[in-house]
């Protein structure tokens, strides 16, 4: 890591329609620009990689994967992801979502020594189809501009708190009030 205090990971596989859109999401914010101390990277199904690279320093993490929810299709959530894992993650290079990625910071943690982010926020959307076909459905196509919006926030609010001498305000923005269901859940 350079010195990067926000990492955006845009996880999925374009070759499984809407769970590309993590990755579509990273490559439309790369074209934005992001101030000092965040890195922008598609991991695409590089799980292991992408826990790796968590226990770099980071202090916030905001992972971009399509994720099941139940609701409407092109559906953008801000999730705040739980802290502990909520059960041993089943281990597979190509299909670990962000629930598997962060149930193995702990393990790796411990053999490392690296540090996992303080805070780690996901942004989701409801996928349509995850059938093998290269492109995003029209409502996922479409919800990716609001997720660049929901990132750049993200990212904006994560700056500033790390600024503050006191760490998180109280008062928190759209993660924080969203945060009643807690994990993601792999499609």
């Amino acid at each position: 890591m350079t010195g990067a205090k926000v990492l955006v990971a845009g996880v999925g596989n374009i070759f499984l329609g809407d769970d590309g859109f993590g990755v579509e999401t990273v490559r439309r914010l790369s074209a934005h620009p992001l101030p000092d101390g965040v890195e922008v990277v598609d991991v695409g199904v590089r799980g292991v990689d992408l826990a790796y690279r968590l226990l770099d320093g980071y202090r916030t993490a905001v992972l971009v994967d399509a994720t099941c929810r139940g609701g409407a299709p092109g559906t953008v959530y801000l999730i705040e992801a739980a802290a502990e894992p909520l059960e041993v993650p089943v281990l597979d290079g190509h299909r670990m979502g962000p629930d598997a990625v962060l149930g193995l910071l702990a393990t790796l943690a411990a053999g490392t020594g690296g540090q996992p982010p303080a805070r780690v926020l996901v942004v989701g959307c409801e996928p349509a189809s995850l059938e093998e076909g290269i492109g995003l459905s029209a409502p996922v196509a479409a919800a990716v501009a609001e997720a660049v919006r929901t990132v750049l926030e993200a990212v904006e609010e994560a700056l500033r708190e790390a600024a503050s001498p006191s760490g998180p305000q109280p008062e928190r923005t759209r993660a924080e009030r969203t945060r009643a269901e807690r994990r993601t859940t792999p499609c």
